[in-house]
């Protein structure tokens, strides 16, 4: 790292869990935000003040009013434009160290398994399951660390799968496919804070897995209710009839396009 890098990232260095060597891995690592929503803005923002080397910004879907209340990667003169390149303004003044792109269109499984396979962890910040559940199938398959957050109403959740160890749950192992139902934040409604905790929760752990700090929360799901401030975090296993990355290992991809 040169001097400005030494200066601009000070304070990670101090920590000892972190210092030159944590920083220098963060400098050199890469991530996929899959969803620059409510959780993508703020886990998106950390990575890049945190100093990321390579960051890959994806979403289909365009600016609306509606979202300004808690996608703090827009700004109102944004309405309308898309998502991902708009987030893409928000981090390049936040940090030009970092190396940005952006997909600003809905991609299918074949898409999403090459852009899994060229970073080394992927944040799920999405709002549905059919795509969450696209989303593990490529973690599992080319052996990424996936990093789970989800918020409606008052309630948010967050959980890590690390998918380059054999023994690992995924995502299908907690939420299996078929089981769960959708609960748009366009029909429930979202506190606005919960997607700024979770989303900042979902980069500290990206963050660490690449710096090699600390202790993950794999397989933990850890559910915040705010509206009490209460937090709980179970322990889950792998299911050993997981269709997914129980079936020699790897995810089989689905051809269906993705939706953020």
């Amino acid at each position: 790292m040169n001097d400005e890098e030494l200066l601009r990232y000070s304070r990670h260095i101090l920590l000892q869990e972190i210092g030159i060597e944590g920083q220098a891995r963060i400098r050199a690592a890469s991530a996929l935000v899959v969803g620059a929503g409510g959780l993508g803005s703020p886990a998106a923002m950390f990575l890049a003040s945190a100093g990321i080397a390579r960051l890959m910004l994806v979403d289909g879907d365009t600016v609306d009013l509606t979202n300004l209340q808690r996608q703090i990667l827009h700004t109102s003169e944004r309405v309308g434009t898309n998502k991902a390149a708009s987030g893409l303004t928000t981090l390049a003044a936040l940090n030009p160290q970092v190396r940005l792109s952006a997909i600003t269109e809905r991609v299918g499984a074949a898409e999403l398994d090459t852009l899994v396979a060229a970073v080394d962890v992927v944040l799920d910040c999405t709002d549905n399951f059919e795509t969450r559940h696209a989303i593990n199938r490529a973690c599992v398959a080319n052996r990424r660390p996936l990093v789970s957050g989800a918020a409606v109403r008052f309630e948010g959740q967050l959980a890590v799968f690390d998918l380059r160890k054999p023994d690992s749950s995924c995502y299908a192992c907690l939420f299996p496919e078929g089981e769960a139902q959708d609960d748009p934040c366009a029909v429930m409604g979202v506190f606005a804070p919960v997607t700024g905790i979770i989303g900042a929760m979902q980069a500290a752990e990206a963050l660490k897995l690449v710096a090699r700090a600390g202790t993950a929360m794999i397989d933990r799901l850890l559910m915040l209710d705010a509206l009490t401030m209460d937090v709980r975090t179970v322990r889950f296993v792998p299911d050993p009839h997981c269709p997914v990355c129980r079936r020699g290992g790897r995810g089989q991809a689905v051809a269906v396009p993705l939706q953020v």
